[in-house]
């Protein structure tokens, strides 16, 4: 898998949220001014051949449907977030986000009680060390 420019992010969002759909149906969920057809055409020729995108065919019509979850992006692209900016460390996440003050009270105990359950479920399911 790799890195989307922002604009083949973009169309992958859109395609993740219609789940399958043609070029117009695509620019239909853009923000005006709507952009080129052809210009989101090609950018959909690009995802499929980096693997995000699918299509089927129906003459010289293409119906075009994603090939990766938004999950399974959205795990690649914490992942080298994480090792790019934090050295691979959520810890250094949590307090970059603590210091700069990215985080009130509320959401630092529900971090605190995410942190508890994952804790309880890893010692329930035999994986604590």
């Amino acid at each position: 898998m790799e890195v989307l420019t922002k604009t083949e992010e973009k169309v992958m969002q859109i395609l993740w949220t219609i789940r399958r759909g043609f070029v117009k149906d695509v620019i239909d969920q853009m923000a005006d001014p709507k952009p080129p057809y052809n210009t989101i055409s090609s950018l959909i020729r690009i995802l499929e051949k980096k693997g995000f995108v699918g299509h089927k065919a129906y003459g010289k019509t293409h119906e075009y449907f994603p090939t990766v979850s938004k999950l399974a992006y959205r795990k690649f692209t914490f992942q080298n977030f994480l090792t790019n900016y934090f050295e691979g460390s959520p810890e250094k996440v949590v307090s970059f986000m603590v210091s700069e003050e990215k985080l009130n009270s509320e959401e630092v105990q529900r971090m605190m009680e995410l942190l508890d359950q994952a804790g309880n479920t890893a010692k329930r399911d035999g994986h604590a060390e």
